[in-house]
C-alpha cells in the first residue's frame, strides 16, 4: 500500500475546522490510534453483532481507518457510507477504499450534525442497520442533532455503536505532575471552547432515550500506557499534534508547553512511571 496523500494543513482554532486539525501530522496519529483501539473498536461490533451484508453508517469517520475493517466485515454484499466534515480526509478515506478495491465503503463531505441533508445530497438512502461512532460526539456543539438525526437513519431494531469520553481530565501521570496535569486541563477547557464536551457520556443516555433509542450496553475501557509499551505511544503522538494548536489558541503559554514536554520526557525515561488514560466508554444503543 503507497503512502497516504498528506492532506492540507489547516491554521488552529480556524471556525468549522475539526479541533485537532487535519495535516499529516493528525492523518499518522489517527492510524496509530486505530491501531491501538482497534481491538475495543472489533469487540464493540461483535457485541452488537455485525454481520455480513449489512448497511454501515459510520459518523464522523475521519480519513477511513475503521471504515476499512467495517467494509471487511459486511463485504461486498453491504455497505459504509462515511461522513466527515474535513474534504481532506473524505477524499482520502475514498482513495483508501478504490485502492483496496472496496467500492462499497464510501465516504460523503459534510457535517454530521445534518446527516439527512449530506445524506441526500450524496444519494445515500436510510434505513442502516448499523452505525459507528468514535470520537466524534465530545466535539459537536449540538450532539443532540447528531443523535436526532441518527434516529431517523438507522432502521427500527438498528444498533448504534458508540466510543467517546467522560471525565476526560482525569488523565494523569504517576505520580502526579503538575505541568502534565495543568495541560491537560487546557485540552478539556479547549475542547469545551469550541463547543464540544469531554464528559459527553454522561449526556448520552438520556439523549438516545428521547430519540427513540434503549441502551443496551454501556461499559467502560480505561487503560494505563507505560514507558516502552504500545499504548504509550498514543499519548506520545497526541502532544505534537495538540500542543501547538494549545499555544496558538492562547490556551497554554510557551512555558507551559515547555515545562509538559520536560515532564513527558522524564516520565517517557523512567519505567516506573505510567499514565492514566482518558476513560473511552463503550455504548451500543437499539433503535425502538
Amino acid at each position: 500500500m503507497s503512502d497516504p496523500t498528506p492532506p492540507p494543513s489547516s491554521p488552529a482554532g480556524l471556525p468549522g475546522e475539526y479541533v485537532l486539525g487535519t495535516d499529516q501530522t493528525e492523518l499518522v496519529r489517527l492510524g496509530i490510534q486505530h491501531r491501538l483501539w482497534g481491538d475495543a473498536a472489533h469487540a464493540l461490533w461483535r457485541r452488537a453483532n455485525l454481520v455480513p451484508g449489512e448497511r454501515v453508517l459510520d459518523i464522523g469517520c475521519g480519513p477511513g481507518y475503521a471504515a476499512r475493517d467495517l467494509a471487511m466485515i459486511v463485504g461486498d454484499r453491504g455497505r459504509v457510507v462515511g461522513i466527515d466534515e474535513s474534504e481532506a480526509f473524505v477524499r482520502e478515506y475514498n482513495r483508501r477504499s478504490a485502492e483496496v478495491l472496496m467500492p462499497w465503503a464510501v465516504a460523503l463531505h459534510g457535517d454530521v450534525q445534518a446527516l439527512d441533508a449530506v445524506l441526500e445530497a450524496g444519494g445515500e438512502s436510510a434505513p442502516f442497520d448499523l452505525a459507528y461512532t468514535r470520537w466524534v460526539m465530545c466535539f459537536v456543539p449540538d450532539p443532540e442533532a447528531v443523535v436526532q438525526a441518527a434516529a431517523r437513519a438507522i432502521r427500527p431494531g438498528g444498533r448504534w455503536c458508540i466510543q467517546d469520553y467522560f471525565a476526560y481530565s482525569t488523565m494523569t501521570l504517576a505520580p502526579k505532575d503538575e505541568a502534565f496535569t495543568a495541560v491537560v486541563q487546557q485540552i478539556d477547557r479547549s475542547w469545551r471552547d469550541r463547543g464540544g464536551d469531554p464528559d459527553i457520556v454522561g449526556r448520552l443516555p438520556a439523549m438516545l432515550e428521547r430519540a427513540g433509542f434503549r441502551v443496551t450496553h454501556l461499559d467502560i475501557e480505561h487503560r494505563i500506557a507505560r514507558p516502552g509499551d504500545f499504548m504509550w505511544t498514543w499519548p506520545g503522538v497526541f502532544w505534537p499534534s495538540v500542543l501547538p494548536r494549545l499555544v496558538a489558541s492562547g490556551h497554554i503559554t510557551p512555558e507551559m508547553r515547555s515545562a509538559f514536554e520536560s515532564a513527558w520526557a522524564r516520565a517517557s525515561a523512567d519505567p516506573t512511571r505510567f499514565c492514566l488514560l482518558p476513560p473511552v466508554f463503550d455504548l451500543i444503543a437499539e433503535r425502538v
